[in-house]
């Protein structure tokens, strides 16, 4: 009987201590701590990206006149857009600048990224020539845009240099609003956005695969189709999702760099938020969000970018 009075009054005591003792998160399942410590990230995803895209499906139904916006659930708007050859036409544009950009940025940053990886021997030199690819980056998207019209217009820089040489004889039209301007900024807007992600796969890559595969007789293309093209796919399709988002998205600069000749779908979102025609510039702006998830969908078909995450 003492014994067990003894074990009594010692288990007491543990067991005060614990009800006073304060709150724990290891003191819960795994699945419920791995719940409570999301919370804060999902809560900030939810009011500022589910919400967000919620309230623009939901206005995208709603229907509007010259003068004002009524809630509705009507496809009046999908309708337009759909029946209207000029959405379609807008479409192709906006495709053809994502495509043709994404090829350029995809060569230029790859070639960067190689020869940052694989030609400088050294860490200092490798962040320095990485800033300066970075230094552009310093200045506004708009200011570094702009900066191409004086070099690119009529009586610019670069037609009064090709007629000083004599290698034309009269200013190049083509050169300034057109459609080899807009893709022009666009290159040189997202070109670091494509660096970035091959450089840094291409940097994890074993050296000793490579020196292997040159002990086996391998030639430097062979080496460069067989082992460092396979090895650097998830930092190209992170930056291919980038550049393609970020050009299907952009309006800015198809305004200025084509002088208003030419138009995407971001910039038909921009007009009719122009003219206070908010359910149909709602309505573009989800099927441009279902475009995007479909060109991202087929882009993560190919490799799986959660082994770069």
């Amino acid at each position: 009987m003492t014994d067990q009075t003894q074990s009594i009054s010692s288990v007491a005591p543990a067991a005060k201590a614990r009800a006073k003792a304060p709150f724990s998160l290891s003191r819960l399942p795994d699945a419920m701590t791995g719940w409570l410590l999301s919370l804060p990230l999902a809560l900030v995803l939810f009011f500022f990206l589910v919400l967000p895209i919620a309230m623009i499906v939901l206005v995208s139904f709603w229907g509007a006149t010259e003068f004002s916006i009524y809630p509705a659930f009507q496809f009046d708007n999908y309708e337009f857009l759909l029946t209207s050859p000029v959405t379609y036409q807008v479409f192709f544009n906006t495709v053809k600048y994502a495509l043709i950009t994404w090829a350029i940025t995809l060569v230029i940053g790859f070639t960067v990224a190689y020869f940052l990886a694989f030609h400088v021997r050294t860490l200092t030199w490798q962040i320095v020539l990485f800033l300066l690819c970075t230094i552009p980056f310093w200045t506004s998207n708009i200011i570094r845009m702009i900066s191409w019209i004086p070099f690119l217009g009529r009586n610019g820089i670069a037609n009064s240099t090709l007629i000083s040489m004599g290698v034309i004889d009269e200013p190049l039209d083509w050169l300034l609003f057109s459609d080899f301007s807009v893709i022009l900024a666009f290159v040189h807007l997202y070109t670091l956005f494509m660096v970035v992600p091959i450089f840094n796969t291409m940097m994890r890559i074993d050296r000793s695969l490579i020196e292997a595969a040159y002990d086996n007789g391998a030639t430097g293309l062979q080496t460069l189709t067989n082992v460092i093209i396979p090895l650097t796919k998830p930092g190209i399709m992170i930056g291919s999702i980038f550049v393609v988002t970020l050009v299907m998205g952009d309006f800015i600069t198809v305004r200025f760099m084509s002088g208003s000749q030419k138009a995407n779908v971001g910039r038909l979102i921009s007009n009719d938020i122009a003219l206070l025609q908010y359910p149909s510039a709602a309505a573009t702006a989800v099927i441009l969000l279902i475009t995007v998830l479909l060109v991202i969908s087929i882009l993560l078909r190919f490799v799986d970018i959660r082994k770069e995450l």
